[in-house]
């Protein structure tokens, strides 16, 4: 039974409106153990028929048996498997991976094969073809012979049935020469078959058989001298064998991809950080802008917070719309309003009555410009305003108009700067006032400075400080949020009885809804959230279109490499699988470093700006799926478009 038999094979070139037939009509059958040399002059087929025959390229008409099996060219799964288990290559060019150890191209073919003792199989081999002390040098510090010798120990790797020799000895001097095709004897007498297309004369006295083709036809086919075969011979003495030859299980060759996936970002560290760049920012910006939001969402969260809850604020005068207020008579506060509101309307919990205005404070020769508000002890709960130092004033001290005082950290700041204030003197409008509290720190935001602020009993507000006979506003206090409505009518119609009003009591006073303000406050605070959000995903959008440059630049100049790794055994599933992992992998390490780089912002942004900034585990499990996400999204195509390329043609990329 012949090794390999073709039969009426035929390949056609189209350039442009040009046809070459490259094979025309070829039928052949090799004998296991031949010496066989393809001869002719350039453009006689010889190179397109050793392509056939080494499935790595595809006819356009005929069929193909390879020990006794009759195979299909279009099933890439079993032609890689038989390449990666049956068949070996030698090139002219050599078609060593670039910046890789001599020991690491020798074992290219073992990632598609199943053995666990490939390394040292890979070593005995070079060590066979003399560069046992050359395994760890890269192919740019061999010479040409000793490129074409790991070449050779590469196409023995998996112990092949056959070698296909393209012009071994093309691009050697003659010593390498002589060296080479005495390997290629040695193998072909320890039972490997060689096919072997060359255009030297001198060298067919080697072969057992010699074909010499031209226009793509053959011319002769003559046998020089018997086949040295022994079929009974089981174990190659020359090269050993390597058993249990199964392909990978898909976790196995996952981590194989990942370990060449580092091999190729380190030994491309320039386009690897290019590749990385887009991502790396996008995370970043990921990470700082929602910390940002986070930040601004919980400092809103605080500030609402002082608002208190279920709470309503009654003013006199309507609301002014386009600011324009409407005519009618505005209802006039008093503090025993107050009093009345909480024994007549259901449903309110807590009342406190406020007046305000500006006030010149001073403290020795140190003063300010403040606001001053005039209140009930009620206040301090029902505004989430307790004392930090000292404490509120009492019931009685607002009975009896005390002139005391609590201060925000801003005026302890500015007039005190740092000694403590409680029971100092503090002049108000030249009014003497003792300090017995220091309010507890709210910050600056959206309603102010709100430690700028001094309260005082709101008696001792109206008839000694600011001469106020009626009441600016009520903060009323609801049992029940699902109140809230009854409570705010029930205000407006006793203001409407108590004042006269005959027309519609809200364009005489205001009733307003705290935590109206409050939802509609978040909502808002929600959506920039959410809107800062987008804009960092759309960088990181920009990020993925950069990795798919990057990587459709990589697919092109590596297009030799891919080209190397079909003829070894590749699948098309395998490059795609590689070329994804090696985008997710670029996009995973992007990642992590854009976290990081997020992080720093984000602490950078927080110290100069004095803003709050929150990174949570959330955002940053975000910005790291999304990286992952964009690396298979736009490293899909490239890696589709590497594993579209015709093995023969990759290889003979320019």
């Amino acid at each position: 039974m012949a090794l390999i038999k073709v039969s009426h094979l035929n390949k056609i070139y189209r350039m442009g409106d040009t046809a070459v037939k490259a094979l025309d009509d070829i039928s052949l059958e090799i004998e296991r153990g031949e010496f066989l040399a393809i001869m002719g002059p350039s453009g006689s087929g010889k190179s397109t028929l050793m392509h056939v025959l080494g499935l790595l390229d595809m006819p356009d008409s005929g069929t193909y048996a390879f020990e006794g099996k009759t195979l299909t060219f279009s099933a890439d799964k079993a032609l890689a498997g038989l390449r990666s288990r049956k068949l070996g290559f030698i090139f002219q060019q050599f078609h060593l991976m670039k910046r890789t150890s001599a020991l690491d191209n020798v074992l290219l073919p073992g990632i598609y094969l199943g053995s666990k003792d490939q390394k040292n199989h890979a070593q005995k081999l070079l060590g066979k073809v003399g560069l046992g002390d050359r395994l760890s040098h890269k192919s740019s510090e061999l010479s040409g012979g000793q490129q074409q010798r790991v070449a050779i120990a590469r196409s023995l790797l998996n112990s092949p049935a056959v070698i296909f020799a393209d012009e071994p000895s093309g691009n050697l001097d003659s010593k390498s020469e002589e060296e080479i095709m005495a390997l290629l004897c040695e193998l072909n007498a320890a039972g490997i078959t060689i096919i072997m297309v060359t255009h030297e004369e001198e060298l067919k006295k080697l072969a057992t058989r010699v074909i010499k083709m031209r226009d793509g036809k053959i011319l002769s086919d003559e046998r020089n001298k018997p086949i040295n075969y022994d079929p009974r011979v089981k174990e190659d003495p020359l090269l050993g064998q390597i058993e249990n030859l199964q392909r990978p299980n898909f976790l196995t060759m996952l981590f194989v991809f990942f370990g060449q996936a580092l091999k190729s970002l380190l030994a491309n560290k320039v386009r690897s950080f290019l590749s990385m760049l887009g991502i790396l920012i996008g995370v970043a910006s990921v990470i700082a802008m929602l910390a940002l939001g986070a930040g601004a969402k919980v400092s809103i969260e605080k500030q609402l917070a002082t608002l208190g809850t279920n709470l309503l604020s009654v003013r006199p005068g309507p609301d002014r719309h386009m600011g324009v207020s409407s005519e009618a008579v505005t209802a006039t506060f008093t503090v025993d309003d107050g009093e009345r509101l909480k024994r007549e309307v259901s449903g309110i919990a807590s009342l406190a009555p406020s007046v305000s205005g500006r006030v010149q404070a001073v403290y020795r020769e140190r003063n300010t410009n403040t606001r001053v508000l005039g209140t009930t002890p009620e206040y301090s709960s029902m505004r989430a305003a307790p004392a930090q130092l000292g404490r509120f004033f009492t019931d009685q001290e607002n009975i009896d108009r005390a002139r005391v005082a609590l201060i925000g950290k801003t005026i302890a700041t500015n007039l005190f700067a740092g000694k403590n204030p409680i029971g100092e003197t503090l002049r108000l409008n030249r009014i003497n006032f003792q300090i017995i509290g220091v309010l507890q720190e709210r910050g600056a935001g959206a309603f102010g400075d709100q430690d700028d602020i001094i309260i005082i009993p709101i008696h001792t507000a109206m008839y000694r400080l600011l001469g106020k006979t009626s009441v600016d506003s009520f903060d009323v206090e609801v049992k029940d949020r699902d109140n809230m409505e009854n409570v705010s009518s029930s205000i407006l119609r006793y203001f409407a009885v108590k004042n006269h009003i005959t027309g519609n009591p809200e364009d005489s006073l205001t009733v307003r809804n705290y935590a109206d303000i409050q939802s509609a406050v978040s909502q808002t605070s929600k959506i920039m959230s959410l809107l800062l959000a987008i804009i960092a995903l759309i960088s990181l959008v920009v990020g993925g279109i950069g990795i798919m440059n990057i990587m459709l630049v990589s697919v092109t100049e590596r297009t030799r490499e891919i080209g190397i790794r079909m003829a070894v055994g590749a699948r098309r599933a395998d490059i795609l699988l590689q070329f994804i992992i090696e985008a997710i992998f670029t996009s995973f390490i992007g990642g992590l470093m854009g976290i990081a780089l997020g992080v720093l912002a984000s602490s950078l942004i927080g110290i100069f700006s004095g803003w709050e900034i929150i990174v949570t585990t959330g955002s940053v499990l975000l910005a790291t799926l999304f990286s992952v996400v964009v690396g298979v999204i736009f490293g899909y195509w490239p890696a589709l478009k590497a594993s579209r390329l015709s093995a023969i043609e990759a290889i003979r990329f320019e």
